[in-house]
């Protein structure tokens, strides 16, 4: 019969919409690009991933070059920013073993010291170098060009 509602019928329905949104919130959340963030400067690393996130990206962080390698999210990862000047391996050295594995991760280079990096970036397959401190809509703008380029 129509316009009838059988008891416990009203709470069914709440609790299926209720899931269906979990569901949906869940899956939109996993859609979102994933951007690694890869600084050995802590308090960068993680203004830089709050930023991400605010932005409505995943963001997922590590404090080194090798570190990032070593990750399960390198193969998950849409954009990569990173700090070209870091111990051990630097940014370019980065990006040097990702192409030489045949990774082709969009990467936005950011430093302190600008000065002898910003040509190696620009022949590299280095989206955009930003200069520490940078401003956020720099960044978001460079994270849009490097998503369009994947």
């Amino acid at each position: 019969m129509l316009g009838v509602r059988e008891p416990g019928t009203t709470q069914a329905l709440k609790s299926f919409y209720i899931s269906r949104q979990a569901n949906l919130q869940t899956n939109v959340s996993n859609k979102k690009p994933m951007i690694a963030i890869v600084d050995d400067e802590r308090s960068v690393r993680e203004a830089t991933g709050r930023l991400v996130r605010s932005l409505g990206y995943n963001a997922v962080m590590f404090a080194s070059a090798e570190e990032f390698l070593k990750s399960a999210k390198l193969h998950d990862t849409s954009c990569l920013i990173t700090d070209v000047h870091m111990p051990r391996l630097s940014g370019i050295d980065l990006h040097d073993r990702l192409t030489a594995r045949g990774h082709r991760i969009p990467i936005i280079f950011i430093a302190g010291d600008p000065a002898g990096t910003r040509a190696y970036a620009m022949k590299a397959w280095v989206i955009c170098f930003l200069g520490k401190p940078f401003r956020p809509d720099h960044l978001h703008s460079c994270i849009e060009t490097a998503l369009k380029a994947v």
